[in-house]
């Protein structure tokens, strides 16, 4: 997953997952100390929300001496989030639709920015598992394709990995806890507006009644994304573009990231 004299750099949110991965990969690898670790921020631009945890970050990387940095949608794409909920021509187009698109390209962004050759996230078996209910439900069949859980490397030499991915997340919380690190606990503003509130509810009190179900559908969702996968044929698994707009790899002519902005200028 992480090789021998690799850069990483972690997402860091102030959140409870990400503050405790950094953390472990720093207790992991400081005994060799032969991997560089930096800690990257994104700043979505939510007035009231980012403030607190951006300071959480600094906080704790001062800590455990990580360099940090921050970078926000506003100077990356010319807008913030609570500017880009004003300008969405539709509440059909939804806050972590538009979030999610900017946060991925603002991880690569910044993992270039800091000469990275891993981006590592924080990715729980929670998140996994509600992320493909909600590609299910959304009818997103080729995004459950590439859920199987490998570190995707691209073709500009990044690799992504998500080391927390057969995790619960309620484990996380207990680690966190134990090792007394402070996270934030505030949920997004902007969070009931998607159907992932919904799906954690579910999981949570299936898990309650029947324990280890979670780990079965998380089995489940590999098996099913890998399955399809291989329904591919082997051109189309290695056929690369690049969007005519901003020269990004993409897998259509145009990017999701330029589709949202363009969405967003539109109005």
């Amino acid at each position: 997953m992480i090789g021998y004299g690799e850069r990483i750099a972690v997402g860091v949110s102030g959140g409870k997952d990400s503050l405790t991965l950094l953390s472990i990969l720093k207790k992991i690898l400081k005994k060799n100390n032969c991997n560089d670790i930096i800690a990257i921020t994104i700043d979505e631009g939510i007035e009231d929300y980012r403030d607190e945890s951006i300071q959480i970050v600094k906080n704790h990387c001062k800590k455990i001496d990580i360099p940090f940095n921050i970078f926000s949608y506003k100077d990356l794409f010319g807008t913030s989030m609570d500017e880009a909920m004003v300008k969405r021509p539709s509440k059909k187009i939804s806050s972590c639709s538009i979030c999610g698109t900017f946060r991925r390209r603002a991880l690569d962004i910044a993992a270039k920015f800091v000469d990275a050759d891993v981006v590592a996230t924080a990715h729980n078996l929670d998140d996994h598992i509600q992320t493909f209910m909600m590609n299910l439900f959304s009818g997103d069949i080729d995004r459950i394709g590439w859920m199987y859980p490998t570190p995707i490397k691209y073709d500009i030499g990044l690799k992504k990995v998500k080391p927390f991915l057969e995790i619960y997340e309620n484990e996380i919380v207990f680690y966190a806890f134990l090792s007394e690190i402070e996270f934030k606990s505030e949920q997004c503003p902007y969070m009931n507006e998607s159907i992932r509130s919904d799906f954690r509810e579910f999981f949570n009190e299936l898990e309650k009644v029947h324990p280890g179900i979670k780990y079965n559908c998380y089995n489940s969702v590999n098996k099913i994304s890998k399955a399809i996968q291989n329904s591919y044929p082997e051109s189309s698994q290695d056929l690369k573009r690049t969007c005519i707009k901003c020269g990004n790899t993409s897998n259509n002519e145009i990017c999701s990231v330029c589709k949202t902005i363009f969405l967003l200028e539109s109005k």
